[in-house]
C-alpha cells in the first residue's frame, strides 16, 4: 500500500508555464524535491533580475526627471536672448555715440542722456546674465571672437587682439554674440 501512494500524484494541480500536469508527480519523492528546489532556485534567480531590472529601471527614471528639471531651468534662464541679441546693437550704437561725441560742446547736455539711457540698458542687460567679452588685449579666441581683419604692429603680439568692431556678449556662460575684432599680426621687419 505504501508503494502506491509513493507512485500516486502529489497533486493535480497544473504548472503555470507548461498548462500540463506538474511533471515532478511521478517521480520518487527524493527526485520531486530535488527537482522542486532546482525549480525554486531558477524562479529565485528570475525573481532576482526582476528586481534589478526594476530597480535599474528606477534609477533611470530619477536621473531623466533630474535632467528635465535641469534642461527647464536652462530653457528658461535663454528663453530671452532672442530679445536680448535684438537690443545689443543698440547698446553698441549708444557706446559709439558716446565715444565720438566732443565733450564739453553744444550738445554736452544731450551726450549726458545718452549716457544714462546707456548706463540703464546695460544695467538690465546686466541683471538678466550678460556680460561684455574683453577683447582688446586679450589673445584671439575663436569660440568667442571673430576676426574681420588683421593689422601689423609691434604693440601687440601676434594672435592677439589689437581693436574691436563690434562687442561681443555672453549670456550667462553662453557666446550669444561673438566679438569683431581686428588681431596683430607681425610688423614686417625692415630689411
Amino acid at each position: 500500500m505504501t508503494e502506491e501512494r509513493d507512485q500516486a500524484p502529489l497533486s493535480g494541480s497544473e504548472s503555470a508555464e507548461e498548462g500540463t500536469t506538474n511533471n515532478y508527480d511521478y517521480l520518487p519523492l527524493e527526485e520531486q524535491v530535488a527537482a522542486l528546489r532546482r525549480h525554486l532556485k531558477e524562479v529565485l534567480e528570475e525573481v532576482e533580475q526582476n528586481r534589478d531590472l526594476a530597480q535599474r529601471a528606477q534609477a533611470e527614471l530619477v536621473n531623466y526627471r533630474k535632467r528635465a528639471g535641469e534642461e527647464r531651468i536652462t530653457s528658461q534662464q535663454y528663453s530671452n536672448s532672442r530679445l536680448i541679441i535684438k537690443l545689443l546693437p543698440v547698446v553698441d550704437e549708444l557706446e559709439l555715440a558716446i565715444n565720438h561725441a566732443d565733450p564739453g560742446g553744444p550738445a554736452d547736455s544731450w551726450l549726458e542722456g545718452v549716457k544714462l539711457i546707456q548706463r540703464k540698458v546695460t544695467s538690465l542687460l546686466e541683471s538678466e546674465g550678460v556680460s561684455k567679452i574683453t577683447s582688446v588685449g586679450v589673445e584671439f579666441n575663436p569660440l568667442e571672437h571673430e576676426a574681420v581683419g588683421t593689422e601689423d604692429t609691434t604693440k601687440y603680439p601676434p594672435g592677439y587682439i589689437v581693436e574691436v568692431v563690434r562687442n561681443g556678449y555672453r549670456l550667462r556662460d553662453r557666446v550669444i554674440q561673438p566679438a569683431q575684432v581686428v588681431v596683430a599680426r607681425a610688423a614686417p621687419q625692415p630689411s
